[in-house]
């Protein structure tokens, strides 16, 4: 339970935190000014008339609630001082004794990132990579002892990769990456860690430096699958998926909207890599596939996929596999890689 103000709890939190405040942001910007122009006596005699009588019953009311919920667990204020313990003394006058963390928001940062270090100087890894569409996060999610880096980040990893609610915070991201190389590392100790292949940028969030590292010294392993294949896991994930996602949020034709214009943003940003020439090409396939798919048939999307990975994507594949062909441990089809990441145990 994270008693911080909203604002705050915004910055950066931990995953499974809820925010149950002891003060709401409102009044934990007027306890500061006090606190500046008065001293702590002032500015704590003020926090209690600001929560006092109805305000403070229905806030004990939801901590209750939340320690009959999850009896086990904790709660926490920015450095584990006044405000978590005031809320700890509120809840045992009410009859219910939970345990804070002493040290708070930021002792947990920092054995997060100390974990997160350790992980990349300790834990062998193991990295998957593969051309755009040939479904490695299907393959990782599959597998024991891996992460899955994109899920943390809610971004697919290319251009394409928006996803609808935007994603975590850069602090959000980092403290749920520690959090799952502990699980899995303490899961798994002896096995080498699967991650998939990524720039150091997924989407606006940034991977680690001591991260990004390790995983470029990491052992390689590559999945394959034909062009096809590609196609028609990109044009389910991207296309198909994507639009339920948005339509889901924002309804059937502000959802589609949406969709339309994120795909043209998206084709947009690699306008000057692409070329002029290649972009004009496949911004008019994706004009008339929009314009097929809002009369109800979505199967032109195809083509401009299949456009774009044979003229954007594999070449940067291409070009990046020759600059990292001595990492390369195995490749292979989806059931071969399976096998082999299921067997391997670390090392090149």
């Amino acid at each position: 339970m994270d008693t911080r103000a909203p604002i705050e709890f915004a910055r950066g939190s931990f995953p499974g935190a809820v925010n149950l405040p002891l003060m709401n942001d409102a009044e934990r910007a007027a306890v500061g000014t006090c606190y500046k122009q008065s001293g702590p006596q002032a500015a704590l005699a003020l926090g209690h008339s600001l929560v006092s009588s109805e305000v403070k019953a229905r806030r004990i009311a939801a901590w209750l609630d939340f320690a009959h919920q999850y009896p086990e667990g904790y709660l926490y204020c920015f450095r584990g001082g006044l405000r978590s313990q005031i809320c700890q003394e509120w809840l045992r006058e009410a009859g219910c004794d939970y345990p804070r963390i002493l040290g708070g928001y930021k002792a947990m940062r920092r054995f997060l990132l100390q974990s997160l270090q350790n992980a990349c100087q300790r834990q062998p890894l193991l990295i998957l990579g593969g051309r755009t569409g040939c479904a490695k996060t299907v393959l990782l999610q599959s597998l024991p002892a891996a992460i899955d880096l994109e899920a943390l980040a809610r971004h697919r990893g290319s251009a394409f990769g928006k996803r609808v609610g935007g994603q975590p915070a850069q602090i959000d991201f980092e403290n749920a990456l520690a959090v799952a190389l502990l699980r899995a590392t303490q899961a798994a100790p002896e096995r080498a860690l699967l991650l998939e292949d990524e720039s150091k940028l997924i989407g606006r969030v940034l991977l680690p430096p001591m991260l990004r590292l390790a995983m470029n010294a990491a052992p390689l392993v590559l999945l394959e699958a034909p062009l096809e294949a590609r196609i028609e896991h990109s044009f389910h994930h991207y296309i198909l998926s994507n639009l339920n996602d948005w339509q889901a949020a924002l309804g059937a034709r502000a959802g589609f909207d949406a969709f339309a214009s994120e795909l043209r943003q998206a084709l947009g940003n690699i306008q000057r890599r692409l070329g002029m020439e290649h972009y004009r090409l496949i911004a008019a396939l994706l004009e008339q596939a929009l314009a097929s798919h809002e009369q109800g048939d979505p199967a032109p999307h195809r083509a401009w996929i299949a456009q774009l990975l044979r003229d954007y994507y594999d070449p940067m594949y291409d070009y990046q596999l020759r600059k990292n062909a001595g990492r390369i441990v195995f490749r292979g089809p989806a059931t071969a890689v399976t096998e082999f990441v299921r067997q391997y145990r670390g090392g090149f």
